[in-house]
């Protein structure tokens, strides 16, 4: 019974080090992700850290670089350099619509 019991532990190890290592090859885009992914990819980011920089990204426009990241209160760089490659830096969000103004056009007439 030992030897399965040995054999069994060995392999759960393996696949635990395998998903790990699985998941240290996604990345995300700090400028499209939500709070929910950037918490699950990016490593010393929890859940309040990863709403900051949505809050932040809406606040101030899409990260031109990963260096801007550490603009978010509570991110630094060395949480950068920890994350480098997992973080990916593409086109903004879709940008929010324009106010209105609170007159509606009105209607062509005939």
């Amino acid at each position: 019974m030992k030897p399965f019991k040995l054999v069994l532990n060995s392999l759960l190890l393996s696949l635990a080090l395998l998903g790990s290592a699985l998941a240290a090859d996604e990345k995300v885009n700090i400028n499209t992700a939500d709070a929910a992914t950037l918490d699950r990819v990016l490593i010393n980011v929890g859940a309040s850290k990863a709403e900051a920089i949505v809050a932040y990204r809406k606040e101030n426009g899409a990260f031109k670089s990963p260096e801007q990241l550490a603009q978010v209160k509570g991110i630094g760089l060395k949480t950068v350099e920890k994350n480098r490659d997992r973080i990916v830096v593409g086109g903004a969000a879709a940008p929010k619509p324009a106010a209105k103004t609170g007159a509606a056009p009105q209607a062509a007439k005939r």
